[in-house]
């Protein structure tokens, strides 16, 4: 059997559609993926991308000749499917999607029971060599069936849940659901609330006529953006393709960092949850576990990535996780990661607190000055390990770990630098104790990364 290897990634299955990843791809994986878990009954969805309905026929074509008995949820975003595999005790679940990627994407996201999440260090390099060996197991009993069921309004029920709505205040809100899986939600969520909306992009369409489903990049943001700022809302939120994750910006048209969010959260939290336990990623501010001890709960910094996330949140009885990329992890939520949970307890937060969004964020933007993810492009794989060692080299005065990349730590700044996982790209994000000195020595450590 012949696939492109590179199309296994460390959270997930990912490449271009059909170059890279096409229908007997997919068809190969669903078979992989039932003989490696031994699963007799699964979920599967998909997004609103073109190719997705094509591929998640042939995923389950797989699946069911493997043996498994497929549920069909159709078009549902990828949190929905995690919420599914949870709550209707499946033996694992595929989501057809490539999330944030440009349209001509797709791929395949891969959750085994109480959707503990396959990755490349456990499951997804089982599923690609069971392949590639061409060492699929023969089924071991009649073809599956497939049935198609529905889920949307057990699952907006789900998420409400999370809040009181009887305190939610009439904030004028401007949403941008991305033409993405958020127009299927969106809509009736905030149907449910007082709010006051301002709709963008809510026609769930694969092609993204408007603009790409990827709210950390700016240009991405520009319609919501103008659209908060011409109304004078309260704040806007945007998710990305398969809702799996959401960002925020203030009254004010700002763009707010997902650590930022993560503080806020952790905080909430906290308060109603004294001691407990809350992750956050590698590159996040300082903000986090400050505001963490600072109410004498445990903070704990994790690897990148879904997968590791809902790993260590199950393995600490973790009760939220955030990552600066916007995903967001709630034990009550079977430890899985939500696009609208976080929007809701967001509100819920400013109406608790008689706040704007901007009031709340006030204390930490005066503390903490940070530069953003920033990457860099390099010519390989070698050339990322030399310039991590560069950089470690350089920095042999501050506190080093190697936990995801090197971070380095020092009293009044650090900075974590990391490979991406599916480019060849070096990533920096960097913070200081005042703006000054972010800015010296984010351009400093960028020296470094970009000499030749």
């Amino acid at each position: 059997m012949s696939l492109f290897p590179g199309i296994f990634k460390a959270y997930d299955i990912r490449g271009v559609y059909p170059h890279e990843f096409d229908e007997a791809a997919a068809r190969w994986i669903g078979q992989a993926f039932v003989a490696h878990l031994n699963a007799h009954r699964i979920a599967v969805g998909r997004d609103m991308r073109l190719s997705s309905g094509r591929l998640a026929a042939a995923f389950i074509e797989g699946a069911t000749t493997q043996g498994a008995d497929v549920v069909d949820y159709g078009l549902i975003g990828t949190d929905m499917l995690y919420y599914a595999v949870i709550q209707d005790e499946f033996d694992g679940g595929a989501e057809i999607t490539a999330s944030h990627n440009p349209k001509d994407f797709n791929g395949i996201k891969l959750v085994g029971p109480h959707a503990t999440a396959l990755s490349g260090d456990a499951g997804i390099s089982d599923i690609r060599d069971m392949i590639a060996s061409g060492s699929i197991p023969p089924p071991g009993k009649a073809t599956g069936t497939v049935a198609p069921a529905q889920l949307l309004d057990r699952y907006l029920s789900h998420v409400l849940s999370f809040i009181d709505v009887n305190v939610i205040k009439p904030f004028k809100l401007v949403l941008d659901a991305g033409s993405g899986m958020a127009g299927l939600v969106a809509p009736k969520l905030f149907d449910a609330l007082p709010c006051h909306t301002t709709r963008l992009c809510f026609e769930i369409d694969g092609s993204f006529p408007n603009h790409e489903a990827n709210p950390l990049i700016e240009n991405n943001r520009r319609d919501l953006v103008a659209a908060v700022i011409e109304t004078h809302a309260d704040a806007g939120i945007a998710w990305d393709g398969d809702a799996d994750r959401c960002f925020f910006v203030d009254g004010e048209g700002r763009f707010v960092p997902g650590d930022f969010i993560t503080t806020l959260l952790a905080e909430s939290f906290l308060l109603e949850n004294p001691g407990a336990t809350i992750l956050y990623d590698v590159r996040a501010s300082h903000a986090v576990p400050d505001i963490v001890a600072r109410h004498k709960g445990t903070s704990l910094m994790n690897r990148v990535g879904h997968a590791f996330f809902k790993n260590r949140m199950r393995d600490t009885d973790a009760i939220f996780g955030g990552e600066v990329t916007g995903h967001y992890y709630f034990r009550d939520n079977g430890f899985a990661d939500n696009g609208f949970i976080p929007a809701l307890l967001i509100l819920e937060l400013m109406s608790r607190k008689h706040a704007t969004l901007s009031e709340l964020l006030a204390p930490l933007r005066e503390r903490y000055f940070l530069s953003g993810e920033i990457n860099t492009n390099v010519h390989n794989m070698a050339v990322v390990a030399a310039k991590i060692e560069q950089l470690a080299a350089r920095y042999t005065d501050g506190v080093q770990h190697r936990m995801d990349g090197l971070s380095v730590e020092y009293p009044d700044w650090h900075f974590n630098v990391r490979p991406s996982n599916t480019e060849a790209l070096l990533r920096l994000n960097l913070e200081g104790a005042t703006p000054e000195l972010m800015t010296a020595k984010r351009d400093e450590v960028l020296t470094v990364i970009r000499e030749p």
